[in-house]
């Protein structure tokens, strides 16, 4: 496995502090929530970007992409029934993928589920037609880029769309295009009918990226979340992308989540063998 760690973990540390303490648990890659950088990724410049790279890279990481893409912005919306608000949803995803290029990634995991409700009137299949329309706009940054956009499936309690891997796959489907993949997060994962590692045998052939953590928004091995099921799996369906762990839940605090988590994996992983 390759194990990365997203940023926001570490709340306010700079970045290289933060690659230090990452590298020094023991992870390879460090996954970055745009909003730790600047109120929006195009405030970020090009200088910046690489110096960036440039300290991860020196404490032996690779930064392998971006999520939480639309947090903490206005005025983007994945399935807004206005053209324009689309059109510059798209642009803005597309911008994020040439950041996640610059910083040296190849992913963008989409989540943010604020922005990317169904809007008051519509039904869901019009929201999905509004977002396969806001998708297929960013398709040609991804072919520019050679970014993946992963479709990240998240539970009711957090938004009322793309809520199941099925939900997502059916989008996948529609756009048909092979920079656009799933995403797939234990915690969401655990508010589906089946069980985790069934989820990942059924839907393996579109995975792309993987987040690790617990249905109480801990790290992985700090709740009930057995992952010795889940990473037998991932190994039996080949999957070679990264496992990063996100957490929404940032106690007791970034080095103990960070370590423990990590254990914990390597620990899972060794009795899968």
């Amino acid at each position: 496995m390759r194990y990365a760690i997203c940023n926001e973990t570490f709340g306010d540390w700079e970045h290289q502090w933060v690659c230090a303490a990452v590298a020094e648990a023991g992870y390879t890659g460090l996954e970055i929530a745009p909003f730790t950088l600047a109120p929006r990724i195009t405030e970020v410049s090009a200088q910046c970007r690489q110096e960036l790279r440039r300290q991860a890279e020196q404490a032996g990481l690779t930064i392998l992409g971006l999520h939480w893409l639309l947090a903490k912005t206005e005025g983007f919306m994945l399935t807004s029934p206005d053209a324009t608000v689309r059109a510059q949803t798209a642009v803005y995803l597309g911008e994020l993928a040439r950041a996640a290029r610059d910083l040296g990634g190849n992913i963008l995991v989409l989540g943010s589920p604020m922005q990317r409700k169904i809007p008051p009137g519509a039904t869901r299949a019009q929201a999905e037609d509004f977002a396969v329309d806001t998708l297929t706009q960013l398709l040609p940054y991804l072919e520019e880029t050679q970014v993946f956009l992963c479709l990240e499936p998240l539970a009711p309690s957090e938004t009322d769309f793309i809520q199941t891997a099925a939900e997502a796959k059916a989008i996948l489907d529609r756009l048909q295009h092979p920079y656009a993949k799933l995403h797939l997060d234990v915690k969401a994962m655990s508010s589906e009918s089946l069980p985790v590692p069934e989820i990942i045998r059924q839907y393996h052939g579109i995975l792309k990226h993987f987040h690790a953590n617990d249905k109480n928004l801990r790290g992985p091995g700090f709740g009930e979340v057995d992952f010795v099921p889940i990473f037998q799996a991932l190994r039996q369906v080949g999957y070679n992308g990264w496992v990063s762990v996100e957490v929404f839940d940032y106690t007791p605090d970034p080095i103990t989540i960070a370590t423990q988590s990590i254990r914990y994996m390597r620990e899972c992983e060794a009795q899968v063998g």
